[in-house]
């Protein structure tokens, strides 16, 4: 396993060989000096987005909560729609670096950049947070080490990756690794299916089994549920005594566990579960609005508003259009992405269904980000297992090193220019943008990378989406609304992703426990009308270059596609 995984991380290395004949320069650090085609920057740019959330989290939420979940990909691949449609082009005609500086130059106020700065850092933080997990939890599977030693495995490979050359140094590794990721997800998929097949296993419709005997041991103190009466060998303390391997015979109904008790379920038995995750009948899981969650459709609307729009957001994807050479092949180069994201999507359906035949335990120990690494032994065990996670692995590894690659450039850019810029900045700011989530990564409580992912996604699409949708298509935007907008948007969506990270088991019930763990539904609106109210409040403060940056961004181009904007 650490063969392979030392041979995605020379892959990665060797990809960005190319860009390291000539010193780094600005242009080079946050815009690759614009010379990258759509095809290549597509590729980057979806090697970027398939992150931990995509390649292990979707999986698992899939497996946990059902036909709800397929609204993520969806919404991320809309989201990609939308950015095609409204600020692609306008963006990049900008001539912006970093979604600071297209802050300053449009409203011409550094109030307003270092609050746009402000922002990144923290959408970017909570972005990199989930990678540091999902690559902690594939190094504990594949190797039983400890998972703090896959987040510094990923700290290490971003360092060594982004230092050279910035954007430049990256757009190969990202775009390289896209493909190997796709390929990693691929070949499992055609042997899971033709396995599947044989075997003739319909089970997925009925509720979750141990299909072996399994020993499950729980991570902290908490309640358990079991559907039906079962006995089971346990070692710990269950129901306030203490045991010591003997098999007792559990009823129907509640018990209580204790952090590090060990439960051996015999095969057929059904999967218990925990607060943590509901246990759905088979029709509940596969039906849309029927999972275990309050307020589902409430949810799901609020999940696609913050997966649509925060798609906008993200300063590590809509950095990645100042690379193209102009307008049009940003618009190009947008329109394959939504290509590619979409095979990839296809495969989270898949994983999360067999998952739930083949890894039912993790309903109860929550851990359902393991599903992918573990399905290979379980389905094929022996030498095609073995080769197969090392696959998954090399594919999750990519995974983590080509997001967080992206995330650290957008983040140590808007470092760096607010320190003055320049190659030497750039680089201590990378250091900077790496500490903060690995820091707090042994705080995090949720164990599901998916989960935390949009955290990102929320706070994005309530603060910088309304910044550049407002800033491309409106004229009467003014610094201090987009000042207000910023803050009143973002603020309440960052506060309640900090609490979800941290807090366990979870936000809450009801509406108030809903909001928090999906805000967008609310902080979007409240974004929107909050800096179109302070704009038409302020309107003499327009700045006087308005209609100068709005022709710039919306003229046509030149008829060379090379030529200036």
């Amino acid at each position: 396993m650490i063969t392979m995984l030392a041979m995605a991380l020379l892959i990665a290395s060797l990809a960005t060989v190319p860009a390291r004949g000539r010193p780094a320069q600005v242009a080079d650090l946050y815009a690759a000096a614009r010379e990258v085609s759509p095809w290549w920057n597509a590729s980057a740019i979806s090697g970027e987005y398939v992150s931990a959330g995509a390649f292990l989290g979707m999986a698992g939420l899939v497996l946990a909560y059902g036909a709800d979940m397929l609204w993520l990909p969806i919404g991320a691949a809309a989201g990609h729609v939308v950015l095609l449609a409204s600020v692609t082009a306008p963006l990049r005609r900008s001539g912006a670096y970093t979604l600071s500086d297209f802050a300053e130059w449009r409203l011409g106020s550094r109030r307003v950049r270092r609050v746009v700065s402000a922002c990144v850092l923290v959408i970017g933080w909570f972005y990199l947070l989930p990678q540091f997990q999902g690559a902690g939890v594939t190094l504990s599977v594949i190797s039983g080490l400890p998972v703090w030693m896959g987040w510094l495995v990923v700290v290490a490979a971003v360092v060594v990756l982004v230092l050279p050359g910035g954007v430049r140094s990256i757009t190969g590794v990202q775009a390289v690794q896209f493909w190997l990721k796709l390929m990693a997800v691929t070949i499992p998929a055609l042997v899971f299916i033709a396995v599947w097949r044989l075997q003739n296993d319909a089970d997925a419709a009925r509720p979750p089994y141990f299909h072996r005997d399994t020993t499950v041991t729980a991570d902290t103190a908490a309640g358990i549920h079991l559907p039906a009466p079962v006995a089971v060998a346990v070692t710990g303390v269950l129901d306030g005594r203490r045991h010591h391997g003997e098999r007792l015979r559990l009823v129907a109904g509640r018990h209580r566990v204790r952090a590090g008790t060990r439960m051996r379920f015999p095969a057929g038995a059904p999967v218990p579960h925990t607060s943590r995750i509901a246990l759905l009948r088979g029709d509940r899981w596969a039906t849309p609005f029927a999972g275990g969650r309050e307020h589902p459709l409430a949810a799901t609307y609020s999940v696609l508003l913050a997966t649509i729009l925060g798609t906008m957001g993200l300063p590590q994807i809509t950095v990645r259009f100042y690379t193209n050479s102009c307008g049009r092949t940003a618009r190009r180069t947008a329109g394959l992405v939504v290509l590619m994201l979409a095979v990839f999507s296809l495969f989270p359906a898949l994983f999360g269904t067999l998952g739930r035949v083949y890894t039912p335990e993790l309903l109860m120990t929550g851990e359902t980000d393991a599903t992918l690494l573990l399905l290979p032994h379980r389905m094929v065990p022996g030498v095609t297992g073995d080769l197969l996670t090392a696959l998954i692995a090399t594919g999750a590894f990519a995974a983590f090193t080509s997001t967080s690659c992206g995330v650290v450039v957008a983040v140590s850019g808007s470092i760096a220019q607010g320190l003055g810029g320049g190659a030497r900045g750039f680089r201590t700011a990378v250091l900077v943008a790496v500490a903060v989530p690995l820091l707090v990564a042994p705080w995090a409580c949720s164990p599901q990378s998916a989960a935390l992912v949009t955290v990102a996604f929320v706070v994005a699409a309530s603060s910088l989406c309304p910044l550049l949708i407002l800033g491309v298509w409106w004229r009467r935007l003014t610094p201090p609304a987009a000042t207000a907008g910023i803050v009143a948007g973002g603020v309440p969506a960052a506060a309640a992703g900090l609490a979800r990270v941290l807090s366990d088991p979870g936000p809450g019930s009801g509406w108030l426990g809903t909001l928090v763990e999906q805000p967008a539904i609310v902080t979007v609106p409240l974004a929107f009308v909050v800096t179109v109210t302070v704009s038409l409040l302020t309107s003499g403060q327009v700045p006087e270059r308005t209609e100068r940056a709005m022709a710039r961004m919306h003229l046509p181009e030149g008829p060379e596609p090379g030529g200036p904007d």
